[in-house]
């Protein structure tokens, strides 16, 4: 079974509609991908990478729009989750058993990537920098992640700005700022690397592209100026935990 272009078109429906009431929501996540990289769909297929749930990224201070916004279209809160759990997060069902995740301001699992003036520069999705970081902070990465990686960084190139180019400037900024972030994101990257190595499904030049793309990035990532703390940091590596623990908790204990 490959994707669900249900789904697909139900979250690119909701962010225009959104848009032309003055709100804004942008895709993340897999969806995103899919929809940002429209030269490769053979190859998500492929891959039978599965979308499986809707998700979002927005301003907090929208958040009340938002809530009525949705449930306009369909989907409610579920009654029996505690109000308040997810600070950052709100969770919507809807018919056959569809979901909706909102994530507001910034998305928090084992790093933190902030949202802050970033979701006006694309759409319906956040910036294909966010998209690849937001794949990248996963400490315990999974084949999918190495999989949405592989297909970004085959469709996209590295350069300077927004305009359908992952924005290595963003990156680079980002990592400087926190050396555990720095040290996942790397990490990943060398996993990809190997992941496309060892990928039958991938033509032998267009993984040799993929490793080109990551050394580029890792190039810029390295040029950036570092503070004394993060060198600090840097100085104490693995040994002392540098990442935040995040549980992986099944949509079937919220049903």
């Amino acid at each position: 079974m490959g994707f669900d272009d249900s789904l697909v078109n139900e979250a690119v429906k909701l962010a225009e509609n959104a848009e032309a009431s003055k709100i804004i929501l942008r895709i993340l996540g897999a969806t995103a991908i899919r929809l940002h990289c429209p030269r490769n769909q053979k190859l998500f297929e492929t891959l039978d990478r599965k979308i499986t749930d809707i998700d979002f990224a927005a301003y907090g201070k929208q958040k009340n729009a938002i809530t009525k916004f949705i449930s306009e279209h369909g989907y409610k809160q579920p009654q029996h989750l505690t109000i308040g759990a997810f600070v950052n997060r709100e969770i919507f069902e809807g018919p056959e058993g569809k979901h909706i995740d909102v994530f507001f301001d910034k998305l928090e699992f084992c790093h933190t990537i902030s949202f802050g003036g970033r979701l006006e520069n694309d759409r319906p999705t956040i910036p294909l920098s966010e998209l690849l970081l937001e794949k990248m902070q996963i400490v315990q990465i999974n084949e999918k992640d190495l999989k949405d990686t592989t297909v970004t960084l085959l469709e996209h190139d590295i350069g300077n700005g927004d305009n359908d180019i992952i924005n290595s400037e963003m990156v680079a900024k980002t990592l400087a700022g926190e050396w555990g972030f720095y040290y996942t994101v790397a990490v990943n990257l060398g996993k990809v690397k190997d992941f496309v190595g060892r990928s039958p499904w991938l033509a032998q030049e267009d993984a040799g592209l993929v490793r080109a793309r990551i050394d580029k990035l890792l190039d810029r990532i390295e040029r950036e100026p570092k503070s004394m703390g993060w060198k600090m940091r840097a100085k104490v590596g693995p040994k002392r935990k540098w990442y935040r623990e995040v549980e992986e908790v099944d949509r079937a204990e919220w049903l």
